[in-house]
Protein backbone atom coordinates (compact mmCIF):
# COMPACT_ATOMS: atom_id res chain seq x y z
CA UNK A 1 0.00 0.00 0.00
CA UNK A 2 1.21 3.26 -0.95
CA UNK A 3 1.59 5.96 2.27
CA UNK A 4 0.51 8.94 1.42
CA UNK A 5 2.45 11.89 1.22
CA UNK A 6 2.02 15.14 3.69
CA UNK A 7 2.46 17.45 0.50
CA UNK A 8 -0.77 19.09 0.28
CA UNK A 9 -1.40 20.79 -2.89
CA UNK A 10 -3.87 23.33 -5.05
CA UNK A 11 -2.90 22.00 -8.59
CA UNK A 12 -6.89 20.90 -9.05
CA UNK A 13 -7.96 24.42 -8.27
CA UNK A 14 -4.83 26.23 -10.35
CA UNK A 15 -6.18 23.83 -13.50
CA UNK A 16 -9.42 25.00 -13.09
CA UNK A 17 -8.75 28.92 -12.51
CA UNK A 18 -6.44 28.82 -16.02
CA UNK A 19 -9.07 27.89 -18.19
CA UNK A 20 -9.95 24.67 -16.85
CA UNK A 21 -6.45 23.07 -17.95
CA UNK A 22 -7.27 19.46 -17.79
CA UNK A 23 -4.92 16.76 -16.23
CA UNK A 24 -3.61 15.46 -19.84
CA UNK A 25 -2.48 19.15 -20.87
CA UNK A 26 -0.77 19.65 -17.86
CA UNK A 27 1.05 16.58 -17.83
CA UNK A 28 2.17 17.13 -21.71
CA UNK A 29 3.24 20.73 -20.48
CA UNK A 30 6.17 19.32 -18.42
CA UNK A 31 6.62 15.70 -19.87
CA UNK A 32 5.08 13.91 -17.44
CA UNK A 33 2.01 11.47 -17.54
CA UNK A 34 -1.67 11.74 -17.14
CA UNK A 35 -1.60 9.40 -14.42
CA UNK A 36 1.22 11.38 -12.44
CA UNK A 37 -0.96 14.09 -12.38
CA UNK A 38 -3.68 12.49 -10.69
CA UNK A 39 -1.29 10.79 -8.02
CA UNK A 40 0.21 14.41 -7.50
CA UNK A 41 -2.92 15.79 -6.91
CA UNK A 42 -4.24 13.54 -4.95
CA UNK A 43 -1.41 13.22 -2.32
CA UNK A 44 -0.27 9.84 -3.42
CA UNK A 45 3.02 10.94 -5.11
CA UNK A 46 5.19 13.70 -3.86
CA UNK A 47 6.90 15.45 -7.28
CA UNK A 48 10.51 15.81 -7.54
CA UNK A 49 11.72 19.35 -6.93
CA UNK A 50 12.46 20.07 -10.42
CA UNK A 51 8.65 18.83 -11.23
CA UNK A 52 7.49 21.56 -8.77
CA UNK A 53 8.94 24.00 -10.29
CA UNK A 54 7.75 23.13 -13.34
CA UNK A 55 4.42 22.89 -12.40
CA UNK A 56 4.37 26.44 -10.86
CA UNK A 57 6.02 27.72 -13.59
CA UNK A 58 3.31 26.33 -15.86
CA UNK A 59 0.82 28.58 -13.44
CA UNK A 60 2.96 31.46 -13.44
CA UNK A 61 2.93 30.98 -9.57
CA UNK A 62 5.09 31.02 -6.49
CA UNK A 63 6.24 27.07 -5.70
CA UNK A 64 4.08 27.77 -2.20
CA UNK A 65 0.94 28.78 -4.19
CA UNK A 66 0.76 25.11 -5.35
CA UNK A 67 2.76 23.13 -2.72
CA UNK A 68 2.16 22.98 1.30
CA UNK A 69 3.74 21.02 4.02
CA UNK A 70 2.85 21.06 7.52
CA UNK A 71 4.95 23.55 9.83
CA UNK A 72 6.80 21.40 12.17
CA UNK A 73 3.99 20.73 15.30
CA UNK A 74 1.10 20.96 12.93
CA UNK A 75 0.67 24.69 12.48
CA UNK A 76 -0.13 26.60 9.89
CA UNK A 77 2.50 29.56 9.37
Amino acid sequence: MVKPTRVTNSIRALRFAAGEMTQAQLAERIGVTRQTIIAIEQSRYSPSLEMAFQIAHVFAVPLDDVFQYPAPGGEQP
